[in-house]
């Protein structure tokens, strides 16, 4: 059996959207998902190939026959319609402060079963980067959902390359399921423990009682030498601005947040190195992320930019600031207020240690000027629509607008060439350079430990540990 270590465990309902990596490598066990992705693309999964129209709203999927739910019954057309018509119910796609994530972009589909293996998805409007929704679209045997309605989320039935064996508050077991149609993972038995603390997973490791530990201390699992792997996560660690109203809806003043900031100095002091500058607005592990500069630190043109809106003397902001996710959120708005005090800004703290509550807060458009935030989507599609564009005004928006960017995220929707997609959203990516909607600080690196020697090994581009892809682990149970 191969035990991967980490600090949260749980599964909800997999219908509702969700970020936390600890979740989503049992989720993608367990159900298998239309396409699967694979760097900043996509290849086949449960679709064996698939269409778009040119307007970009009429999907045709071709899909792997003789598919079983692990209950035995079909994993079939018919199945998968009924997976995505749940999706886009109102009261699913729930994340933390923000209901009907899926709504807003399968809401009002059309779902046509064609035969068994044919699937035809029409979108009541364009998007390019539908596989983006698709990815995390877990294929639920139809069997689960009345339980899982019920909030009975033990009811987990997937036709995944795994099948559930055990929950429990400690522990998640799963065993391979045979012949399935991506092949044979190399480990039969996987459990995922729960331990939250990180010294102990090290440990956990270093003894050989696990043969994964997730989350680990950045510094301290140094030790582990050769098991040690680091990796980059696409998470954003931002602020996000005010522009609606108050100092920040002058671009300018953004722009000279934006130039006031050292982020290497910020990275070394509140991260300890454990973290990589953010020049745009998603992660290089993006689709589409550009890959100029940018957001370099010039506190001479960030001064001029001030006085040139009026706060040549001095400027007050008044900062909202969560005690978790990040996790350092605290000590990154001191370091922030110790650099922005070097053109005359001034920080005012508020904390909030209700972090959902602090959500929601976010979520309404209560925020001061700016607060403290992450960014998790890995659509870059999504980040554009969910956050910047004014006439969206999703969830995490807070009043920016800029027609150009919406010409280009209009331009970018209808554009079904990926090569030409990217290039549109590279513009962008140049774009909020020159007129940020947040202020971008750093991505974090993270570290991992696995048993024995696996060099080659790799972390996918979402920081989501994919155990259909783990080398053999089993052997070394008892390593160390």
């Amino acid at each position: 059996m191969t035990i991967i270590a980490q600090a949260r465990l749980g599964l909800h309902d997999p219908h509702d959207c969700t970020d936390a990596n600890d979740e989503l490598t049992v989720l993608h066990a367990v159900y298998d998902t239309l396409v699967k992705r694979e760097g900043q693309g996509f290849v086949p999964a449960l679709a064996r190939k698939w269409s778009v129209s040119d307007d970009a709203r009429s999907w045709e999927f071709t899909l792997q026959s003789g598919v079983q739910f692990h209950d035995g019954t079909p994993c079939d057309a018919t199945a998968v319609a009924a997976s995505l018509e749940r999706m886009a119910r109102e009261d699913k796609g729930y994340t933390l402060g923000a209901p009907a994530v899926w709504r807003q972009f399968l809401g009002g589909a059309r779902l046509e079963v064609l035969d068994p293996t044919q699937l035809r998805v029409t979108l009541t409007a364009p998007m390019a980067d539908l596989l983006d929704v698709l990815e995390q679209g877990f294929i639920v045997a139809p069997s689960a959902f009345a339980a899982l309605d019920a909030g009975d989320h033990g009811a987990q039935i997937g036709s995944g390359p795994y099948r559930i064996t055990q929950i429990s508050p400690e522990r998640i077991s799963a065993t391979r399921v045979a012949g399935h149609f991506s092949g044979t993972p190399a480990n039969a038995e996987i459990t995922w423990l729960l331990e939250p603390d990180a010294a102990r997973r090290q440990a956990m490791l270093a003894e050989g009682a696990v043969q994964f530990a997730n989350g680990l201390d950045f510094d301290a699992s140094r030790a582990l030498g050769t098991m040690r792997h680091e990796f980059l996560s696409p998470v954003a660690i931002i602020y996000l601005l005010n522009a609606a109203k108050g100092p920040l809806a002058d671009a300018r003043v953004r722009r000279a947040l934006s130039l006031a900031v050292d982020r290497e100095a910020i990275v070394e002091t509140v991260m300890q190195g454990a973290a990589r500058p953010l020049r745009g607005f998603v992660s290089p592990n993006h689709f589409g992320a550009g890959q100029g500069a940018g957001a370099q630190m010039d506190r001479e043109t960030a001064r001029a930019l001030l006085a040139e809106a009026g706060h040549g003397n001095g400027l007050r902001l008044e900062v909202d600031c969560p005690t978790r996710l990040p996790d350092e959120a605290e000590l990154l708005t001191a370091a922030l207020g110790a650099q922005l005090a070097e053109v005359g800004i001034t920080l005012n703290v508020h904390i909030h240690p209700e972090r959902e509550d602090y959500a929601h807060m976010v979520r309404r458009k209560e925020i001061r000027d700016l607060c403290v935030f992450d960014s998790s989507p890995m659509s870059t599609y999504r980040v554009l629509y969910e956050k910047i564009d004014s006439r969206i005004a999703g969830s995490w928006w807070q009043g920016y607008a800029n027609p150009q960017i919406e010409a280009l995220i209009d331009e970018g929707r209808l554009t079904t060439s990926r090569a030409a997609r990217a290039e549109i959203w590279r513009q962008a990516y140049a774009l909020l350079q020159s007129d940020p909607a947040w202020l971008t600080l750093y991505n974090p690196l993270r570290a991992i430990g696995i048993v024995g020697e696996h060099p080659d090994f790799t972390m996918p581009a979402d920081g989501v540990i994919d155990v259909t892809q783990l080398p053999l682990l089993e052997e070394t149970a008892h390593a160390g």
